[in-house]
């Protein structure tokens, strides 16, 4: 019997999706309902509410058509960018869950049919003849969804990379590539865009430019603020940007650059440092009921906005106070919050534009809604094996319901770090 990276690899297995290849299901709107405490079966009825019309769209070349563009009244062109937000921000988050390789029953049933439509769908996105070709290229926008999509892939290269036919990988790579015709940002987060795109082919075996690599490493890393928070640029920003981006980007993009030269360790040593504080943070944000700080921009992407904390937890690094059943139960419940409130999905089952529900004035005018399945980052841990003590641990109060009734917990502190980190030339 083939192992399921074998079967996954059968040509056969990717020529059958082709143009028209899967039925289309009927969207559900509610989410599936879960038993009280099972967690894990809820995340993965989430994830398939999300992910579904995306992937069954572009798979049969019609994302462009049937998903609808709601953005702001003063937004320009967002319907050119949003498609490849969608599909990168998607991928990036569920990519681990794919790659996941002890699952059984229905949960395996359902992730084997989404690994197929994945890498149909990065046949689709990437083929100049397609009607849903992606833009990698027009505009600005492109170079950020182009790095969520190489996350994404650097997430679960074994089914997202290594069984693709060499025909979608080359169209793959040159599809990244012709993003470096967007110019390489300077002065704030959108550094690390550049710098994901040039780790994933990094990992595809093609050469790099310094200058869209280590270079924007190094300046992200001279941000640094303090106490595991990093500048968007010169200055401090009060919003989720060091968890949409900034610190799990650096996290994978230096793991690539370590793995190709030991002398990035250290600097990934300082980083991981930086993340599990930032992570620790971010669980005391979530309140006793679920709910947490509305605070800058960016807040429809709704969930995602704990990307670190979610890395940081399928990582299982998570600071030894901060015990992994009791983020399953904030995450949990920030989720549940989000989802279940009326009007996040419209009639046929796309993200709109909000917060808790639809909110549209909290689109910004980079908004769209492709932009929304960011919030898919915040279900990293399902790449944890539903063994692991994410997920088998009891029910745990998270920090907040432990102060709140009235626990004796001990105080927190800011840890003591470097702003300094060396940040060496990429051997070529």
């Amino acid at each position: 019997m083939k192992t399921r990276r074998e079967f996954f690899k059968s040509a056969a297995v990717l020529g059958a999706l082709g143009a028209a290849g899967l039925p289309m299901r009927a969207v559900e709107n509610k989410i599936e309902a879960a038993a009280p405490g099972d967690d894990r079966r809820y995340w993965v009825s989430v994830t398939e509410k999300i992910a579904r019309p995306v992937l069954e769209n572009l798979t049969r070349r019609q994302l462009r058509k049937n998903m609808p563009v709601a953005a702001h009244p003063q937004a320009t062109k967002r319907e050119i960018v949003t498609h490849l937000e969608a599909f990168g921000r998607l991928l990036c988050g569920i990519a681990p869950w794919l790659a996941l390789d002890d699952l059984s029953g229905g949960e395996l049933k359902l992730q084997q049919e989404f690994i197929k439509l994945a890498q149909a769908a990065l046949d689709v996105a990437t083929d100049p003849q397609s009607p849903d070709f992606m833009n990698f290229t027009t505009g600005g926008q492109p170079l950020v969804d182009t790095a969520f999509l190489a996350q994404g892939i650097l997430r679960a290269p074994d089914v997202l990379w290594a069984p693709l036919e060499p025909r979608v990988k080359m169209q793959v790579i040159e599809a990244f590539k012709s993003s470096r015709k967007i110019p390489t940002p300077a002065g704030n987060n959108w550094v690390m865009f550049a710098a994901m795109v040039e780790a994933a082919l990094l990992e595809f075996g093609e050469l790099t430019l310094e200058e869209r690599l280590e270079n924007c490493v190094r300046k992200m890393l001279g941000w640094y603020c303090g106490d595991g928070a990093y500048g968007d640029g010169e200055f401090f920003h009060f919003d989720y940007y060091n968890s949409f981006v900034i610190q799990p980007m650096l996290l994978d993009v230096l793991a690539v650059l370590r793995k190709h030269d030991v002398r990035f360790a250290p600097a990934l040593a300082v980083q991981l440092k930086r993340a599990k504080r930032y992570a620790e943070i971010q669980e005391r944000f979530i309140a006793p009921d679920g709910t947490f700080p509305l605070v800058g921009r960016s807040m429809a992407y709704r969930f995602g906005a704990f990307q670190t904390l979610a890395q940081i937890s399928l990582m299982r690094d998570l600071p030894a106070e901060t015990r992994p059943a009791q983020v399953r139960g904030a995450l949990t419940a920030v989720i549940r919050k989000m989802m279940e409130a009326p009007g996040t999905f419209d009639a046929n089952g796309w993200l709109q534009i909000g917060f808790c529900g639809y909110q549209p004035a909290l689109g910004e005018t980079y908004i769209s809604t492709g932009s929304l399945y960011l919030c898919a980052a915040g279900l990293l841990p399902l790449g944890l094996s539903p063994l692991d003590e994410f997920w088998r641990a009891p029910a745990a109060k998270w920090t907040s319901q432990k102060i709140w009734s009235g626990e004796n917990l001990a105080a927190d502190h800011a840890i003591s770090d470097t702003r300094k980190v060396e940040v060496p030339a990429l051997k070529r």
